[in-house]
């Protein structure tokens, strides 16, 4: 019998019941959209967030970078002789450690063995800049000094050299100056560190014997700019290296252009036995802040960086879409899904008193309230459930959209205060971000099982709530209600 005059009644009442459907639908939709929306917020976050770090790091120990002396170098100078005949080209390497001051390899140990520390492993963070000059005539010797800070090397190797235009003395010279990044590589131990977040996808990466071989592994937007490939030989500083592998980032941009052993490294920067980042891994990820304090006590002169401290560095479009989707977008969606819930109360309530008749009738047959009170429940709850199936088809149509259309969101990166930031899949290391870097991330609007959940719960508690007012109104209704109702 329920069945049969459930049917019955939907079907006689299909414009009110679509009405009090689209209302929670629209509402559950919103919820839909602005989770999906949000989540995607958060993987591009991450994403940014990995392309600092490295896929495991918990943390990085660095050291802050002292102020320069006054009157001493402001940048990496170079000097070439120039021959007095005949046009000749010369290059020069100059490589510099980037951003703090470099710490003891010893110190890696250290700080492995603190309390809540499930490993740690050291990298060295350089930079190389280079100057090819071309020289057609003079007999003076000419010089040249790339003044002003110290320029990072991007993604594929930046233009280096710094805010001064390189100066020459002496005369008929012609030059470029270019910089690119080196990152050195404990190999015994590469789950951590510059190479975490890098998958090979040519070659080979580095083995555990190959703690100081000349080989390097590049990474794919640099060998693409250099035309490099596995086998290619390159120098730097007079050294000469091999390319075994090429690598591609898992997310974002390499920050690094080549990766070589640690010991390599420090031997190209006249920087033996030391680090620059100390990449840590916590037993337990909810003790991070404990953990952060327990490095800061017991090693001194060090900066501690957690993920927590770098996401509050990023800013540009993502942080700003983020912070709406997070503010403005949560309390809009409980605005309407209220507003939803309320119109879907009154329209049933204002159905239930236009049924007067039918409910006393009812009731003059000897249906208790109970029974008129679970018949109008009934209907609101199957109006929700199609409320919240509209909704969700509604809900997934949006994130579906957002994701094909992938709006580009830019991340912008800045110097998080302190001793600098960690280095990125690859190890930028600390001072990396110095000058403001710029990620472009691809917004996706992933639904997860939870939020088809919860939309689920949500239509089911727009029905009840409609019921509830609809069956409270029934109930109130008497016999004689459907004797004066008649004209």
């Amino acid at each position: 019998m329920f069945g049969i005059y459930l049917k019955r009644e939907l079907s006689r009442r299909k414009k009110a019941a679509l009405v009090i459907a689209m209302g929670l639908a629209l509402g559950i939709a919103l919820v839909i959209t602005v989770n999906s929306v949000s989540a995607g917020m958060t993987q591009a976050q991450d994403k940014v967030l990995k392309s600092l770090y490295g896929l495991g790091t918990d943390m990085t120990v660095t050291k802050a970078q002292s102020a320069p002396e006054a009157g001493g170098s402001q940048g990496p100078n170079f000097k070439f002789d120039a021959k007095s005949s005949s046009k000749s080209s010369q290059s020069s390497d100059r490589v510099m450690t980037q951003g703090g001051q470099a710490l003891k390899s010893s110190l890696v140990e250290k700080v492995a063995a603190q309390k809540g520390v499930a490993s740690a492993v050291g990298a060295l963070s350089l930079n190389v800049t280079k100057v090819d000059g071309s020289f057609t005539q003079g007999k003076a010797k000419s010089s040249t000094s790339s003044s002003g800070s110290q320029q990072q090397g991007g993604p594929g190797g930046g233009t280096g050299g710094g805010t001064g235009q390189p100066q020459v003395q002496g005369g008929g010279a012609n030059f470029d100056v270019n910089s690119y990044s080196v990152a050195g590589v404990d190999v015994t131990d590469q789950a951590l560190g510059p190479l975490a977040t890098m998958k090979i996808t040519s070659g080979k990466t580095f083995t555990s014997a190959q703690t100081n071989a000349k080989v390097a592994v590049v990474s794919k937007s640099y060998a693409k700019e250099k035309k490099y490939k596995v086998g290619t030989a390159f120098k730097v500083s007079g050294t000469k290296y091999t390319v075994i592998g090429i690598a591609t980032p898992d997310s974002s941009e390499s920050t690094t252009d080549v990766y070589l052993p640690l010991k390599q490294a420090q031997s190209l920067g006249d920087a033996k036995n030391k680090v620059t980042t100390i990449y840590v891994k916590a037993t337990d990820s909810k003790q991070i802040s404990t953990v952060k304090k327990t490095i800061q006590s017991n090693i001194s002169g060090t900066t501690v960086t957690t993920s927590s401290d770098l996401a509050s560095t990023v800013s540009g479009s993502l942080s700003t879409a983020s912070n709406l989707a997070g503010s403005v977008g949560k309390w809009l969606s409980i605005t309407v899904l209220v507003a939803a819930f309320l119109v879907a109360a009154l329209l049933t309530s204002s159905a239930v008193s236009r049924r007067v008749r039918e409910f006393g009738t009812l009731k003059a047959l000897g249906w208790p309230s109970r029974k008129v009170t679970r018949q109008v429940v009934g209907e609101s709850m199957v109006n929700g459930l199609i409320g919240g199936g509209l909704g969700i088809a509604l809900g997934l149509a949006a994130a579906y959209t957002v994701t094909v259309i992938s709006p580009k969101l830019q991340a912008e990166l800045g110097s998080s205060g302190g001793g600098g930031m960690g280095g990125g899949p690859g190890g930028g290391g600390p001072g990396r971000q110095a000058t403001k870097n710029t990620l472009e991330i691809a917004l996706t609007a992933p639904v997860s099982l939870t939020t088809i959940a919860l939309a689920v719960g949500l239509a089911v508690a727009g029905g009840l709530i409609a019921g509830a007012m609809g069956g409270w109104r029934a109930s109130r209704m008497r016999p004689a209600d459907a004797l004066r109702s008649v004209s």
